[in-house]
């Protein structure tokens, strides 16, 4: 069992320290909160999860609706200047 990088033989001394520095009457009451404070932390943490996790997919909805509505670019088509260009530059090359 290994909690936060702490270990069983680790728990149970911070368990002893607890007991004698509060007394049995308070430490169940010191428990309680303990859990209450790391439930709320879970509870935000997932709620901080849920929401992101939302906002990245309707980032990524928009991407692909605007992706969608672009017109697609056709590159220009090779004109007989071009054509020449590089045949003459090839036969030079060769040369």
């Amino acid at each position: 069992m290994n909690v936060f990088g702490i270990g069983l033989p680790e728990m149970a001394l911070i368990f002893v320290v607890a007991l004698l520095i509060f007394g049995p009457k308070k430490l169940p009451e010191i428990g309680r909160s303990l859990g209450k404070a790391i439930r709320s932390f879970q509870d935000a943490s997932s709620e901080f999860q849920s929401e992101f996790k939302r906002e990245a997919e309707q980032i990524e909805q928009a991407m692909q609706t605007t992706a969608e509505l672009e017109p697609k670019q056709i590159p220009p088509a090779a004109t007989e200047e071009t054509v020449s260009t590089n045949t003459t530059t090839s036969s030079t090359q060769q040369s």
